[in-house]
Parts: C-alpha cells; structure tokens; sequence
C-alpha cells in the first residue's frame, strides 16, 4: 500500500516544479501555493498516520480530506492553464495519480479487504503453537512412553 500512496503524491512534486513559472504569471496564479502547500500538508499527514499504523478509520478520513484537497489542486490547474502556463503533461500526470489515489482511498475506506486476523488467547500469553522437543518436559508425564520422549526423536 505504501507503495501505491508514495505514487499518487507525485503530482504534489510536479506542480512545486510549476511554481517558478507561476511565480511570473497573473496574481491568480498565486493561490496555486497555498492550495499546494495544502495538499502536501495532508499527504504529510496521511503518511505519518500510516507509519504510526494508526486505526483504519482515522487513515480513511486522512486519506478523504487528502483525495478532496488534490482534486481542488487539479481544478485549480485546469481552470488556469492558460493563464498560468501549465504544462499540458503536468495536468495529464496530475490527473492520472489523483485516480491512483482515489483507488487508494478506496481501498483503504473499504470494509471489503483483507483485515488482520485477531489475536487469539496463545497470542495474547506468547505460547507455541506445537508442541515439539524443544518446549516439552521429560520425566513423568503424557509424552513420555518407554523409549523416551515421542517429539524428541
């Protein structure tokens, strides 16, 4: 999943790249840093949330307020293409990795996908799950026949 999500942060990269060009263009070219500077705050978050492994839910709404913060990103560089001279190539890529992150947002909002399994009480006191040599007793007692230790062997 890390891998997927690293993929759609990448129009955050290409519009930075944008930023010389529209430092030069019409003043409302200039919103373009803040509605950035947005978008990469809540990619930023949406990351440390899942370094941290927090709950599900809490990356799903993460994730949402990230999806809706690039899609405003987008909107804002199509409606001034012209304008600001944005890269037909820059808003195509853009585009592409917004619906890799919609597909992540998805599947991460998804109650449909794999979930962990729960633990079980052997989890929980950190006992082995087979018996074998090694974590048995000899002496008296229910492993031990006449020739010795039946795991043993």
């Amino acid at each position: 999943m890390r891998h997927v999500f690293a993929v759609a942060l990448t129009p955050l990269a290409i519009g930075a790249g944008c930023g010389a060009v529209l430092a030069q263009a019409p003043p409302q070219c200039a919103q373009f840093t803040t509605l950035s500077a947005d978008a990469q705050a809540k990619a930023a978050s949406v990351q440390a949330a899942m370094k941290a492994k927090a709950d599900r839910k809490q990356v799903c709404s993460l994730l949402q307020a990230f999806v809706v913060s690039e899609g405003k990103v987008i909107k804002f560089l199509v409606d001034n293409q012209f304008a600001c001279q944005v890269p037909e190539q820059a808003i195509t890529s853009s585009k592409t990795n917004h619906e890799k992150s919609t597909k992540f947002r998805d599947m991460a909002c998804s109650d449909d996908g794999p979930h962990p399994k729960a633990p079980s009480l052997s989890d929980a006191i950190k006992t082995p799950s087979v018996d074998s040599a090694t974590n048995t007793k000899t002496g008296r007692g229910t492993f031990d026949t006449l020739t010795g230790n039946p795991l043993a062997r």
